[in-house]
């Protein structure tokens, strides 16, 4: 089965991004094939190096294990209208492009968006 989770909040001051990588990292333990797509202010949950008081979940460590066992797209144009750079992001993790994203929503058995 393959799962297509889009995000769209940015990586704190809301759950829904969390969430929705909590929904994504328990799916690729599944047999399904999962991708994840950033946009808006959810790319910025992949920007690489983020620095939380203990404790705090961490959206760079969770980015890390989805994109180890599928596949984290972000959106180019929300990185650059953000001023988010290519060589910023977390490992694993890369830019994308709305027609990834279109042709990723058309081979999807289901669409998640958070």
């Amino acid at each position: 089965m393959r799962i297509l989770v889009i995000l769209n909040d940015p990586p704190y001051g809301s759950e829904r991004s969390y969430n929705g990588l909590r929904l994504a990292k328990s799916l690729t333990s599944k047999d399904t094939r999962v991708s994840v797509f950033l946009m808006a202010d959810a790319v910025s949950c992949a920007k690489a190096g983020q620095s939380l008081p203990s404790g705090y979940y961490n959206i760079e460590l969770m980015l890390k294990t989805v994109a180890q066992r599928g596949e984290v797209l972000l959106c180019g144009t929300c990185m650059d209208a953000r001023g988010l750079h290519d060589e910023e992001l977390v490992e694993g993790t890369r830019r994308g492009t709305l027609d990834e994203l279109s042709e990723r929503t058309l081979a999807a058995d289901k669409v998640l968006v958070f």
